[in-house]
C-alpha cells in the first residue's frame, strides 16, 4: 500500500497538533512542510504521523508530534535566534528548530544517533544551519550563550548550567518531574546582567517523556 505522506502530514497537523492549542502559523507551516517520515526508521515509517512516540534505535524514541508542536510554539523562536538543542535523537526536531531559527547547535550523547541524524538532515538538505555535536550535555562546557535552549529529555531537577548558557532574556524549555506526572516548563533568564537572578518560570502543560541520560531522579529505597 502506498501512503500519501503529504496527506498524513496535513491530518497530523489538523487533527492532532492544532487541537492541542498550537496556533502559531510559523510552527504549523514547519510541521506541515517538513517530511517527518524521512526521519523515522523504515520499520516505523507508516506510523510517522501518528500520535505515538516512535522508537529510533539505541533505546530512544521520537517525541509525539503534539509535544513537538507545543514545545516549538512555547519557544517563540525568531529568525535571528541561536538555539541549543539537548538531545538530537532522530534529527527531526533539529530540522524544525533550524527552519524557525538562524542557527542550531544540537548535542547528542550517542554517536550512532548523531551520525544517523546528520545523514538524514543532509539528505533533506536541511543541514546548512544545524551542527550536531557528540557530547554529554551534563558534562558539556561552552562559553557560548544562546537565545533559546530546548531539552528533549526530562530532568528531575534543572541543571544550573543550562540556565547559564542562556543570554539575558533567553528562554529554556525543559520537562521536569517524576513519571508519570511531569511538567513542561518555560524558564526565562533575567535580562539584567550575566548572573542568574530569579529567572521566570512558567508551567506550560503536563506530559511524560523519558529522562535525559544522567538526569533521572536518584532511586528511592523503601524499608
Amino acid at each position: 500500500m502506498t501512503i500519501d505522506y503529504a496527506k498524513a502530514r496535513e491530518t497530523m497537523v489538523e487533527q492532532q497538533v492544532r487541537p492541542w492549542d498550537v496556533l502559531d502559523l510559523r510552527v504549523l507551516e514547519t510541521l506541515s512542510t517538513l517530511a517527518r517520515d524521512a526521519f523515522v526508521p523504515e520499520a516505523c515509517r507508516a506510523l510517522a504521523y501518528t500520535d505515538l512516540a516512535l522508537p529510533i534505535g539505541d533505546g530512544q524514541a521520537m517525541l509525539k508530534p503534539v509535544i513537538e508542536g507545543r514545545m516549538l510554539q512555547a519557544l517563540a523562536l525568531l529568525p535571528s535566534d541561536e538555539v541549543l538543542e539537548i538531545g538530537t535523537g532522530s534529527g527531526y526536531f533539529s530540522a524544525c528548530l533550524g527552519r524557525l531559527a538562524r542557527e542550531v547547535v544540537s548535542l547528542e550523547l550517542r554517536p550512532a544517533l548523531a551520525e544517523a541524524a546528520h545523514a538524514r538532515l543532509a539528505a533533506q538538505q536541511l543541514d546548512a544551519n544545524i551542527r550536531i555535536e557528540v557530547a554529554d550535555a551534563l558534562q558539556y562546557e561552552t562559553t557560548r550563550r544562546f537565545d533559546a535552549i530546548c531539552v528533549t529529555g526530562a530532568v528531575a531537577e534543572i541543571p544550573p548550567q543550562f540556565v547559564q548558557w542562556l543570554r539575558p532574556g533567553g528562554r529554556l524549555l525543559v520537562v521536569r518531574g517524576q513519571a508519570p506526572a511531569m511538567d513542561a516548563l518555560l524558564l526565562q533568564r533575567d535580562g539584567a546582567g550575566d548572573t542568574v537572578n530569579d529567572p521566570r518560570l512558567q508551567s506550560l502543560f503536563e506530559t511524560d517523556i523519558p529522562y535525559l541520560d544522567g538526569a533521572a531522579p536518584a532511586p528511592r529505597f523503601h524499608w
